[in-house]
C-alpha cells in the first residue's frame, strides 16, 4: 500500500522518534511510505533545497498517488492540516493520530467526514497498533 505519512516539520520535532517508529513499522509491514524522508533528523536541511512551489507540487502529487494518508497531529502544523484537508477533498482515507494529553484542532477532531478517522495513543507502540488496525480495514 502507498502511504503518505504527514508529520510536523516547522511546527516542532519533539515527536521525531514517534514519527520514525511509525515509518519504520509501515516499511517493515511492506508498505511504501512516500514521505519516509520526513521522519529523518536532517529533514530540514534536505527540504531547504526545494522551493515552496516544488514542495507543493511534489506533495500533492504524492497525496494523489497514495492509498491512505496517515497524519501524526499531536504537534500543530499548518502543512499537516492542509494535507489532511487536501486528501479528504479528493476522497482519500485519512487516519489522524495524536498522543494522549495533547490538544488537537477541533477542525480535525470535529470533522464528520466519513473518510477521516481520529485516534488517540499513549505510546509509540500503541500508535503502531492503532495504525495496523486502521490499515487492516483498508485491504
Amino acid at each position: 500500500m502507498n502511504i503518505y505519512f504527514a508529520c510536523s516539520l516547522t511546527g516542532g520535532r519533539e515527536l521525531e522518534t514517534v514519527y520514525q517508529a511509525i515509518a519504520r513499522a509501515l516499511a517493515e509491514k511492506g508498505h511504501k511510505v512516500l514521505t519516509a524522508h520526513l521522519v529523518e533528523s536532517n529533514v530540514m536541511e534536505v527540504e531547504a533545497a526545494f522551493s515552496p512551489s516544488e514542495v507543493y507540487l511534489r506533495d500533492t502529487a504524492w497525496i494523489h498517488k497514495c492509498d491512505v494518508l496517515v497524519a501524526e497531529v499531536s504537534v500543530p502544523s499548518h502543512g499537516v492540516g492542509y494535507e489532511i484537508g487536501f486528501a479528504l477533498g479528493i476522497g482519500k482515507p485519512v487516519l489522524a493520530l495524536y498522543q494522549e494529553g495533547r490538544k488537537v484542532s477541533k477542525m480535525i477532531s470535529g470533522n464528520p467526514d466519513k473518510n477521516l478517522t481520529v485516534k488517540i495513543y499513549a505510546t509509540a507502540d500503541e500508535s503502531i497498533q492503532v495504525l495496523t488496525q486502521f490499515l487492516a480495514t483498508r485491504g
